[in-house]
């Protein structure tokens, strides 16, 4: 058995996932992942998330990549139990921000590591709590001039034009981008895990 991966492997083409990866200082592959995301869940968004990072690490848990770290990761907002997901089109996005305007919701990121060679497993979920300043649809037609809402769930990013949106975030900002990396760091330093440049 191997007392460290060999490298990092990212089951996601998300550039915000690679931004905050590369913020962490570390090296990393990425390898869009093999499958189709659940939208449906029993108990929760939080288990949804889990579920699609699950499904994202395991496509990638092959031969092929038994030496790596692999990384799967899903992001969700959540509005009073309803996961509200990636719009269809502007209006849908547009009626989401509606949908959230002068409310709080929660964002979830769930995180699912897997290295074969080693037998590790592990798995977490990290949620933030984001809230909305009052909107009105000039506000949010602006909004969508600066950032392009139909690659992200619940039609914003927190990345760029925040101030116009966003009145105040509880917890990690870099969870509500798609990557909890401050609780990622504390595990790879438990695990002695080290991907730096």
């Amino acid at each position: 058995m191997r007392f460290h991966p060999s490298y990092l492997l990212l089951a996601s083409t998300s550039p915000r996932r690679s931004e905050l990866l590369a913020r962490m200082g570390l090296r990393f592959q990425v390898c869009s992942p093999i499958t189709q995301e659940c939208e449906l869940f029993d108990n929760g968004p939080e288990e949804m998330v889990l579920k699609n990072a699950r499904l994202k690490a395991d496509s990638l848990t092959s031969a092929r990549f038994k030496d790596a770290l692999i990384i799967g990761s899903d992001t969700t907002v959540d509005l009073d139990g309803i996961a509200l997901g990636k719009p269809l089109d502007i209006p849908s996005a547009s009626k989401m921000l509606q949908q959230l305007s002068g409310r709080c919701h929660s964002v979830h990121t769930a995180v699912a590591l897997r290295w074969r060679s080693g037998n590790f497993i592990h798995e977490f979920y990290e949620s933030s709590r984001v809230h909305f300043k009052n909107l009105d649809l000039a506000t949010i037609e602006h909004y969508f001039t600066i950032v392009d809402p139909l690659d992200k769930a619940g039609s914003y990013g927190i990345q760029a034009g925040r101030d116009l949106i966003i009145k105040s975030v509880e917890g990690s900002i870099e969870n509500v981008m798609g990557l909890p990396i401050q609780n990622l760091a504390k595990i790879f330093s438990q695990q002695n895990f080290n991907f730096a440049e």
